[in-house]
């Protein structure tokens, strides 16, 4: 006889894992017991050295399919006679570290019972198991515990309450389980009358007839409607005020799914992954008010038993499934915030009455050129620890103010927040002050003890907020530079030395410039030298040229001699442009730029693109898709040297074939082409002068799928490793953990 003592870290709570150990003891004849700890769950276990060996191994390969583990450690102990193995009540002795389950999508196991008539659940919208269903939306306090769940108003009723004990019932301590006769509901309020009745039917005719509904899902409200009716649709964008930029859709299954967009296999597990997040694929179908002037669509599946229940009702089978508010608000999660402040938008609402513990979008992700890229991280991927960082104190980096997220360290582990949006607006402000709340307060971290990160531009609200909380130490860390660091902190790599690319909008540099087209070498570990940058330019109003592309234009060409009259055809640029320069020969309110995203606006306002955007990277979006309709083209020049990339001569290329009538999809793909052909170019360069054989691309530029798959195409014929992100978005989005990364190791900007 043997006793071991085994510690399991990692997502092991909330997931199934007791139960799991629980049969797997059992059936192996092995006693002790499993219990949740709060840093994962602990576990004795003593019988034959055989036994014992074979229960370790399972423990690893058969663990519950929500699960994940980080670490095991398994330790010789003494025996101590057990009778049986047991379940025992979690332990609360120290900080909590376990990570935290993300929300999970209904199992098959809930999805047969849903349906079956004879079943005690059957159509019951909040049916779940410890193998799916809500975690973090739900989730009040550590340890994972129903008394720290939104749950906790509901008392189990006898049939729930055995299911919920019996260690062989797959709702073994299933925290949110419950029962049409125990648990919440649904209800249906149209012009202010509320209906218990037949709910799901009555939800289903309002789409039928064209209407807007608002859904309560998850970690906040939908707005519904049928995807194919383009009234409705029309409607939603008037009311939502969301002049251009894509709706998500819904659809019932896969098959639907590949009917309307060109889904690789790698999408189509992305589609069909835990996370269940909504997918960007080529579009084969044109949905005109879904989409406008987007060849790509954004489509999920059902992950929640109320998507499931509608759709079987006959619900509209491409359903438009977008957040809950006006454009560029956060979503709305409160039942109050959301019957009022949605109520010149909706219909009518759907509404759960289980409370949301905390507002949580759906994700965004894509089957990239690189691999998978998640360019929203939220629903099913947060708060998940992305990284382990050497470092024993807590840290808390506050992120930029734009696509915001926040990232805790606790006990190394890096846990990334969801999305949480645009600081500029008050709501989301508050959501980023409730998410900082939020993880702090679940994590009891001592403030005293927190070393505080934010970016380098002082007058980032992060940055405000972040010097008013009460940590040990507060620094700045520069945005470029934790874009870079946030690939790397995703590997585990603190030492090596890479050539590493961060290309976006808009970023404070270390001069007091606007940065957005930078070269670095170095690490993590020793930091990261700026080694080379794009030419800089012209900034005319600063951040109002991101949203007029003639604008941005205005600032780059200024350094072209000999310009052809871009107001008049074929070029056709507006009064603002004029007025644009005007402001850079008289050097007001001008500021100097490296930007890589402002030179595609440039290009794209040379190609068409003349009227202003309305959401961020609108103009470079179109750019590409309007490059993907191009024949085979050369590339044009964007030369490298004296550590600058020159865009002279790519903009002289433009301008020129612009004016001589070239297709505008052919010079849109040269211009692509040419971009990472000088990239790539410079690249090479770099590598070899630092002996380097890795280069890292991040920022928002490389959202560019086009531009990923040319530039991994030339630099793979140099042997060079490519790394980008997969854990946390390319973007702004996976700023935070950059940020913890680079403190970790004490590279503040000075």
């Amino acid at each position: 006889m043997k006793a071991c003592s085994i510690r399991v870290r990692g997502v092991v709570q909330g997931v199934g894992f007791r139960p799991f150990v629980y049969r797997l003891a059992t059936a192996n004849n092995l006693k002790g017991w499993v219990l949740n700890g709060e840093k994962g769950v602990e576990i004795h276990v003593e019988g034959e050295e055989e036994r014992l060996n074979a229960f370790v191994r399972a423990l690893q390969e058969q663990a519950p399919p929500a699960a994940s583990i980080s670490e095991l450690n398994v330790a010789d102990t003494q025996t101590l006679g057990f009778p049986d193995f047991s379940i025992r009540e979690s332990e609360k002795a120290d900080r909590p570290t376990v990570r935290v389950s993300p929300d999970l999508p209904a199992c098959d196991a809930c999805l047969r019972e849903l349906f079956a008539a004879e079943n005690r659940r059957h159509l019951y919208p909040y049916i779940n198991c410890t193998d799916c269903g809500p975690r973090y939306t739900v989730i009040l306090g550590l340890p994972y515990d129903r008394p720290n769940t939104t749950m906790k108003s509901w008392p189990l009723d006898d049939y729930c309450d055995r299911e919920y004990h019996d260690p062989l019932n797959r709702r073994f301590h299933a925290q949110p389980v419950a029962c049409r006769h125990c648990g919440p509901s649904y209800y249906l309020l149209v012009e202010g009358k509320r209906s218990n009745d037949d709910v799901i039917a009555g939800a289903v005719d309002l789409l039928r007839q064209g209407r807007i509904l608002a859904v309560k899902g998850l970690g906040g409200y939908h707005l519904a409607c049928d995807a194919r009716n383009r009234e409705a649709a029309s409607s939603m964008r008037e009311r939502k005020f969301r002049k251009e930029k894509p709706f998500a859709i819904m659809v019932p299954d896969l098959e639907r799914a590949r009917t309307l967009v060109d889904l690789k296999p790698e999408a189509e597990e992305l589609m069909t992954s835990i996370a269940r997040p909504i997918v960007l694929a080529p579009a084969k179908v044109d949905l005109p008010e879904v989409a406008p002037d987007n060849s790509d669509l954004g489509v999920m599946l059902p992950y929640t038993p109320l998507h499931h229940l509608l759709f079987s009702a006959g619900a509209p089978e491409i359903l438009v499934m977008t957040s809950a508010n006006r454009s560029s608000e956060p979503i709305a999660y409160e039942d109050d915030d959301a019957l009022d402040s949605l109520a010149g938008i909706a219909d009518a609402f759907l509404v759960g009455e289980r409370p949301i513990a905390r507002r949580v979008d759906d994700s965004v992700a894509r089957a990239g050129a690189n691999g998978p890229v998640i360019l929203r991280r939220a629903r099913g991927y947060a708060p998940g620890a992305v990284a382990t960082l050497p470092i024993t104190h807590p840290l808390l980096a506050v992120g930029p103010d734009l696509k915001n997220t926040i990232t805790l360290v606790v006990n190394s582990q890096a846990f990334v927040s969801q999305h949480i949006g645009d600081l500029d607006h008050y709501g989301a402000f508050r959501a980023f002050e409730q998410t900082i709340r939020d993880l702090t307060a679940m994590y009891e971290v001592n403030w005293t003890d927190m070393l505080i990160v934010h970016d380098a531009h002082p007058e980032y609200v992060s940055t405000r907020h972040a010097k008013t909380l009460e940590g040990a130490a507060t620094h700045a860390v520069q945005h470029h530079r934790a874009h870079v660091a946030s690939v790397l902190a995703e590997r585990g790599e603190w030492v090596k030395r890479v050539l590493g690319i961060s290309f976006d909008g808009t970023g404070y540099g270390d001069d007091g410039a606007i940065w957005g087209g930078e070269f670095f070498v170095g690490s993590v570990k020793e930091g990261f030298a700026r080694a080379a940058h794009l030419r800089s330019a012209a900034l005319p109003g600063g951040d109002a040229a991101a949203r007029f592309p003639v604008q941005a234009a205005a600032g780059f060409l200024a350094q072209l001699d000999k310009l052809p009259d871009l107001t008049s055809s074929p070029l056709g640029f507006p009064a603002r442009y004029q007025a644009a320069v005007e402001l850079v020969h008289k050097q007001l309110r001008t500021f100097t730029t490296s930007s890589m995203g402002r030179l595609f606006d440039t290009a794209a306002a040379l190609l068409g693109f003349t009227r202003a955007v309305t959401f961020e990277g609108q103009a470079a979006i179109w750019l590409e898709q309007v490059a993907r309709k191009a024949k085979p083209v050369e590339p044009y020049p964007f030369p490298f040297a004296n550590h600058e990339l020159d865009f002279r001569p790519l903009l002289r290329s433009v301008i020129e074939d612009r004016s001589h009538g070239r297709a505008i999809e052919e010079i849109a793909r040269a211009f692509q082409l040419g971009v990472a052909q000088g990239v790539a170019s410079a690249a090479r360069l770099l590598c070899q002068s630092h002996h380097l054989n890795t280069v890292v691309l991040s920022g928002g530029v490389f959202q560019n799928e086009m531009l990923l798959e040319d530039l991994a195409r030339m630099l793979s014929n140099d042997r060079f490793a490519i790394w980008s992100n997969h854990g946390v978005p390319p973007n702004d989005g996976g700023i935070s953990l950059g940020q913890a990364a680079l403190a970790a190791f004490g590279q503040f900007n000075h």
